[in-house]
Formats: C-alpha cells, sequence, structure tokens
C-alpha cells in the first residue's frame, strides 16, 4: 500500500476529485480519524467508520477498498498539510516572519486536527510500518531540501549557526506537542480543553523563544 503525499513531489499532477467524491471522501477520513484516534487501527472496522460518517458500508469501500487504505489516506492527509506548509519556506524569506507564520500555521493544524496528529504518532511510536513509504529515499531528499532553506539562511547571516535538522525537529516536536499531549497539557493547567486563545498563547510563546534561541529578531 502506497503513501501518496504530494507536497513531496516538485509538481502534482491529475485532476481534483469531484465535488461529491471530495466531501464523501472527506467525511469518511475524518470519521476514521475519530475511530482509529480512539481504538487504534486494529480495534477499529470499515463499520464503525461507516456509521460515524452517516454512509452505507459499500459506499466506504467504493472509496476506499479496505481498512488499511483508508488508514494509509488518514496518515496522508495529515503528512500533507503539515509538508506542503513547510514547503512554503524560502531562502528567499526573512526568517523572522516565515517561521513565525509556520510555527501559527503548525500549531492551528494542531488545534483542528488533533486526532490525525495522534495518530500519526502512535504509528511511529509502534514502529511505522506503514510509514515505510513515507520514510523513503524521496522523502530524505525533500526533507534535506527543507534543511537546506535554514542553512542558506545561517550563511547569509541572517540566524545563529545552529544545526538545521535539529532545529526541523524542534519545530515539529513542539507544535504537534499540543495535539499529541493535549490530555496532559489540560491536567497540568487545570483546562476542561486547549481554546483558540490557549493555542495563541503557546504560539506566541514558541515564536519567542525559537526566535531568540536561532537569533532572529522578531516580527514587529
Amino acid at each position: 500500500m502506497t503513501l501518496e503525499v504530494p507536497a513531496h513531489r516538485l509538481s502534482a499532477s491529475g485532476k481534483p476529485a469531484g465535488r461529491i467524491r471530495q466531501k464523501n471522501e472527506q467525511a469518511i477520513i475524518q470519521a476514521a480519524e475519530d475511530e482509529f484516534a480512539r481504538h487504534g487501527f486494529k480495534g477499529t472496522s470499515m463499520n464503525t467508520i461507516a456509521l460515524k460518517a452517516g454512509l452505507p458500508k459499500a459506499n466506504l469501500h467504493y472509496y476506499f477498498t479496505n481498512k488499511l487504505g483508508l488508514y494509509i489516506a488518514v496518515l496522508s492527509n495529515i503528512i500533507e498539510l503539515w509538508d506542503s506548509t513547510f514547503n512554503a519556506l524560502s531562502v528567499d524569506d526573512d526568517p523572522g516572519p516565515a517561521l513565525s507564520q509556520y510555527i501559527r500555521t503548525k500549531m492551528e493544524f494542531s488545534r483542528r486536527n488533533p486526532q490525525a496528529s495522534r495518530i500519526f504518532a502512535m504509528e511511529v511510536i509502534s514502529g511505522g510500518e506503514c510509514l515505510s513509504e513515507y520514510f523513503s529515499a524521496d522523502y530524505r531528499e525533500w526533507f534535506r531540501g527543507r534543511a537546506a532553506v535554514f542553512q542558506a539562511w545561517i550563511d547569509a547571516g541572517k540566524m545563529d549557526p545552529v544545526d538545521p535538522v535539529h532545529l526541523i525537529f524542534l519545530l515539529w516536536g513542539s507544535t504537534q506537542h499540543y495535539a499529541d499531549f493535549s490530555t496532559q497539557i489540560c491536567q497540568v493547567t487545570g483546562r476542561s480543553r486547549l481554546t483558540k486563545q490557549d493555542m495563541e498563547d503557546a504560539s506566541n510563546n514558541l515564536i519567542h523563544i525559537i526566535l531568540k534561541g536561532c537569533g532572529i529578531h522578531s516580527p514587529a
């Protein structure tokens, strides 16, 4: 089963799906996220996903042949959101505004798509068998290209000489933490849930800490 992530290609090909198909697929993926996040891959059935999506089980199999295909689609969906956003960073950018926007966008993904982020985290922790296609030579080449953007900023004197690879890990880990470990955060802070303002406050702190650690002036 191949995990397709358009963000890792230089250009996308193929025609977009029709609106009805897109609507149904999105409803199925959302229902699948809920079930996979709650019960894991093994504990989830296509029948419960169909019930959650409000569609006949036959319709589910029309769009996704089997449970593994649907699970891969859920993983692909969140990875595409993350990695296509990372592609927006360019060597010509001013690091302050560019990194600030990237952090805010990733935090918004954590607020809006917490379950998908947790599914990805659980898959990696369990060994990442379904992500073998994701962590391919193409992915490693894409990753090196992203690290090269930070290195170009360093070479141009736009930021301190930090290790680009570990900076990327820090950016990913810190922003996804608010989705993957929201229960712990709520317990510690006494919140019943993380609000939009909580995420905004957290984003501001991350931006301040990360930019200062990289020797980058915060945008006005």
